[in-house]
């Protein structure tokens, strides 16, 4: 039997395996349990990937220097974001240990978006453009006064406007 059979007869297995056994394949590949609430399917395909990657070699160290600096530019992105958003409150200092009503600090706020704007979101494969005017969001020739209405209306479900379209802070 040639050595990629053998490979793909092992990945094949994998659905095969108990969830518990899915988990202990996880904390051995991630050093951690996986999180409450990941679906089987991830777990089968993080067990395939890393059995794969076992036996035939990870990414190459240009893919590996690549994906560091993809994520290294998305947090100098992040941080830049927060700076911007920033409403001049310092949020990051941290209370005396010694206060008795010490509070977490707010949320950054969110970006304020210029009338003229257009959001464009996927969702099921197809793209729902929304435009920023003066007093609200166009969406599909109807003008709502925030984002979650238009997120709710195209799931059919409660989201978060500003994080269904991408914009909310992290």
């Amino acid at each position: 039997m040639a050595r990629s059979d053998r490979i793909e007869k092992e990945v094949a297995g994998i659905s095969r395996l108990q969830r518990d056994e899915l988990v202990a394949l996880w904390i051995t590949a991630h050093g951690h349990p996986p999180p409450r609430g990941v679906k089987r399917g991830l777990l089968e395909r993080s067990a395939a990937w890393h059995l794969q990657s076992r036996r035939l070699g990870s990414h190459s160290k240009a893919v590996r220097r690549f994906l560091r600096q993809g994520i290294a530019s998305l947090a100098t992105t992040d941080e830049a974001v927060l700076k911007d958003t920033d409403s001049g409150v310092s949020g990051s200092a941290k209370p005396a240990a010694s206060d008795p009503v010490a509070r977490p600090a707010p949320p950054p706020a969110l970006p304020a978006l210029a009338s003229g704007t257009r959001l464009v979101r996927t969702w099921n494969g197809r793209p729902h453009v929304i435009d920023v005017v003066e007093d609200g969001f166009v969406f599909e020739g109807k003008t709502f006064r925030s984002l979650s209405a238009i997120a709710r209306r195209i799931t059919g479900t409660r989201w978060s406007g500003p994080r269904f379209f991408g914009i909310a802070g992290r």
